[in-house]
């Protein structure tokens, strides 16, 4: 037996914790590039704790600033996009990725607020601990939904009692209003929980699973995208009853097809997974357009900065880097470059700078956007890195990990080059 516990408004509610005013008035919280990891003011920025690429992994003062420092640009624009609103909002219409300005103006007296990432990682780290004490085997999904695994402790029959004895611990402990789903499988739990929304709580036995399921759109079923949504229409299949319908099919796919159909249909998904292995790590930033590559290679720079102390954090050792420039006018550019060199700083930064000079294809064109990637990580003992450089690659390494323990301590900036300080020429 599985459950599927996910916070409602998670965001939102995390706001609600600390602010009771936030309660019955419409809320939302709204996300802009976090561009201040370029400015040369003086600030402390922070990685999380919280492990999973669920939301920022830098950790800055957001959440203190008021609208017009956090949400107005320098010309008087509002700016962002809307990240999770309460339902009081939704009633306008108000949904998550339409823009700022628009929520706004479907409902002028929506309360509007910065993101606290900070306190969502709390919330989800003291949710997690809670979890672990009442639930044998726990999967974290996102920051906001987890997995649970109570099968042979928690009785069929006491299931749904139990789920609001979870319900009820995580409001009295933690103030967070959540919904569970239960089903005798992982992923059908997920989809019940979308029928238990809001707060509340829905199983459906796997008598009455084939019944539940038969009307529900494709869509609906988490992990079928909208590329494979419209290659399942060219099939006349349009439900997971359709879908329940066409095993030969499904099974005629493979392995991708087989492992939908027995999720859609509650086979064989009955296991949660615990450690996901990373495959690549990447860190990138949206601003109005630039046309100065001086300060483009300085932001280059301080994203690799930022890289550096994720790959240090995540003791892996890349051996691909990659970078992908967004132009004005919809203009693409993107290259990677293979090393076998043991991972440090100096020689990243310096590698990203000269793998963005060469992937600058449009030099007359602004840029609006940077991001960089590192991926094919060696595994440990089972590579040889270049013998001509690895004294001097051990070095390197041991100064890089030095500064990595003065950013953990004091933050992520005690530790600059020039390059990086100086002044950009642009504001965005």
């Amino acid at each position: 037996m599985f459950i599927h516990l996910d916070l409602d408004c998670f965001f939102v509610s995390a706001h609600r914790t600390i602010d009771d005013s936030l309660f019955h008035i419409p809320v939302a919280v709204g996300g802009r590039s976090n561009l201040n990891i370029f400015s040369s003011k003086k600030e402390i920025r922070k990685i999380s704790s919280n492990s999973g690429a669920f939301v920022s992994s830098i950790l800055t003062n957001e959440g203190m600033k008021s609208f017009k420092e956090y949400f107005v640009d320098e010309n008087g624009k509002i700016r962002g996009i809307i990240t999770t609103s309460s339902y009081e909002a939704r009633a306008f219409g108000v949904k998550t990725a339409m823009s700022v300005n628009e929520a706004l103006t479907l409902c002028p007296h929506l309360k509007m607020l910065p993101p606290n990432y900070p306190l969502y990682h709390d919330l989800s780290t003291k949710l997690k601990e809670l979890l672990i004490k009442e639930i044998p085997l726990v999967e974290q999904f996102s920051i906001d939904e987890f997995f649970g695994d109570v099968s042979g402790y928690i009785e069929e029959s006491e299931i749904v009692e139990f789920a609001y004895y979870l319900k009820k611990k995580i409001f009295d402990e933690l103030k967070l209003p959540i919904s569970i789903g239960i089903a005798n499988t992982k992923y059908l739990s997920k989809l019940i929980t979308e029928y238990a929304k809001p707060d509340g709580v829905k199983y459906v036995s796997a008598d009455n699973i084939g019944n539940f399921i038969k009307d529900i759109p494709i869509k609906e079923f988490p992990g079928i995208g909208k590329a494979f949504q419209e290659r399942l229409k060219g099939y006349g299949i349009k439900t997971l009853g359709d879908i329940k319908k066409n095993q030969k099919l499904f099974y005629s796919w493979k392995k991708p097809g087989i492992d939908l159909y027995n999720r859609i249909c509650g086979i064989r998904d009955n296991k949660l997974s615990f450690e996901k292995e990373k495959k690549s790590m990447g860190i990138g930033r949206t601003f109005d357009v630039i046309y100065d590559r001086d300060e483009l290679k300085r932001r280059v720079m301080i994203l690799s900065r930022y890289l550096c102390f994720l790959v240090k954090k995540a003791k892996v050792n890349p051996l691909t880097y990659a970078i992908n420039i967004r132009y004005e006018y919809k203009v693409k550019s993107k290259d990677y470059i293979n090393v076998n060199r043991i991972f440090n700083e100096m020689d990243f930064k310096n590698e990203m700078v000269k793998l963005f000079d060469k992937t600058d294809n449009h030099k007359t064109h602004g840029v609006i956007q940077l991001n960089i990637t590192v991926l094919n990580f060696a595994k440990v003992n089972e590579y040889t890195y270049n013998i001509f450089e690895y004294e001097n690659d051990l070095k390197k390494r041991a100064l890089t990990n030095q500064m990595q323990k003065l950013r953990s301590k004091y933050g992520i900036d005690i530790v600059k080059s020039a390059f990086e300080i100086k002044e950009a020429k642009i504001k965005s």
